[in-house]
């Protein structure tokens, strides 16, 4: 059996990453950028950081906004006819997941027009070529888009969340500049950098893991858990710190998959618009606890990663509770909620479960569930 590792050609990493967007953009000899950000970041001065580069070596851009957290198919149609009028021929993706992922779909339709109903491209979509050339520019440091062959897609008519997997809507080029994250509120730092960590966990323990995958998903939760608090607090250290973290988580999980956390989360975003990462944050250690007992002693692994004392004494049933107290622990110190109640409504269980076993993402969990199980989870934290 063999192992495929997709990665960006190219990425750049720490403070002024972003001075190098120009002299890519005069090498690759591109006219015209669709530069894709959504309204807050334009209204808070974020992409002016990159535009201002833009402006000052004279490369032609329009900006297209229509893009929310949790993107519709709407978004990504209304996209892709922005991109046509603008005449433009690479697209820059400044934000977070949303921005990453509505780019990607538009960048696979223009090249791959055949995919224009959006729906079709969810799983493993069989394009036929590369989207359109991507640099991709981070403002949160959680979900990795800018390294990941993966996009999530919002169905309103449905109710739903798709996830699309396709090695062609790779970014050309990622930009991680700490810079461009310096403005992120708390309450974000929090949510997208416990996305990170439930990246690198569910990664680390997923069917699809191997060795190259682990060495990236075990580096990825020692830096991330011990910087997130530091971010938390505004510390720029943490702050590049989890930049490069949660980078390095998806180099691995985009490449072997991801597991029951995200299949439950993506249910709760598109039902009730929840923030991914805060859904992702509160689902993680009970979904751990869950999986336990298919994961070998990889728990050992990731509780030492996560600076847990007296790990090499514990049992094998300590060193797993051991390691679901430390993200437990994470999570308080990031002030992430601790249940579903102001979220879940009871009568919505048996579709949010339906939803969720037939999630991408559901496939690659350790340990099976069946839809009573994913009942029993979502109500355990009601």
């Amino acid at each position: 059996m063999s192992n495929r590792f997709c990665l960006n050609p190219v990425s750049y990493h720490g403070y002024g990453a972003i001075e190098n967007i120009v002299a890519e953009v005069k090498a690759h000899g591109w006219k015209k950028a669709m530069v894709a950000s959504d309204p807050g970041l334009i209204k808070f001065g974020v992409t002016k950081n990159v535009t201002d580069l833009l402006d000052k070596a004279g490369l032609a851009y329009e900006i297209y906004s229509d893009i929310k957290p949790n993107p519709t198919i709407e978004n990504v149609k209304d996209g892709v006819e922005s991109f046509k009028k603008m005449g433009a021929d690479y697209i820059i993706a400044i934000g977070g997941g949303s921005s990453m992922d509505t780019s990607k779909a538009i960048g696979i339709i223009i090249n791959n027009p055949e995919f224009a109903d959006v729906r079709s491209l969810e799983g493993l979509s069989p394009t036929k070529n590369p989207c359109v050339p991507t640099i991709a520019v981070p403002t949160t440091a959680g979900t990795a888009a800018e390294v990941t062959i993966n996009y999530v897609i919002t169905d309103t008519e449905k109710h739903r969340k798709f996830v699309c997997v396709d090695p062609h809507d790779m970014p050309i080029i990622a930009v991680v500049d700490p810079l461009m994250m310096a403005t992120m509120p708390k309450s974000l730092v929090a949510a997208t950098g416990m996305d990170a960590l439930t990246h690198a966990i569910e990664g680390y323990i997923t069917k699809g893991a191997w060795e190259l995958s682990d060495m990236f998903h075990i580096e990825a939760i020692r830096i991330i858990s011990h910087n997130i608090e530091d971010s938390y607090k505004g510390d720029k250290k943490g702050r590049e710190e989890m930049a490069l973290g949660q980078y390095i988580a998806g180099m691995g999980f985009s490449n072997v998959g991801l597991g029951l956390v995200h299949a439950m989360a993506h249910p709760l975003s598109a039902f009730y618009d929840t923030p991914h990462g805060v859904a992702c944050s509160i689902l993680l250690p009970t979904v751990m606890a869950y999986n336990a007992p298919a994961t070998g002693t990889k728990y050992r692994d990731i509780a030492i990663a996560m600076g847990v004392e007296g790990v090499e004494k514990m049992s094998q049933e300590e060193y797993r509770k051991a390691a679901v107290d430390a993200v437990k622990a994470l999570s308080v110190a990031v002030g992430i909620p601790a249940n579903l109640k102001e979220i879940v409504k009871e009568k919505d269980l048996s579709f949010l479960a339906d939803s969720a076993l037939a999630d991408a993402c559901f496939g690659g969990n350790p340990r099976p569930a069946t839809k009573e199980d994913v009942i029993a989870i979502y109500k355990s934290l009601m």
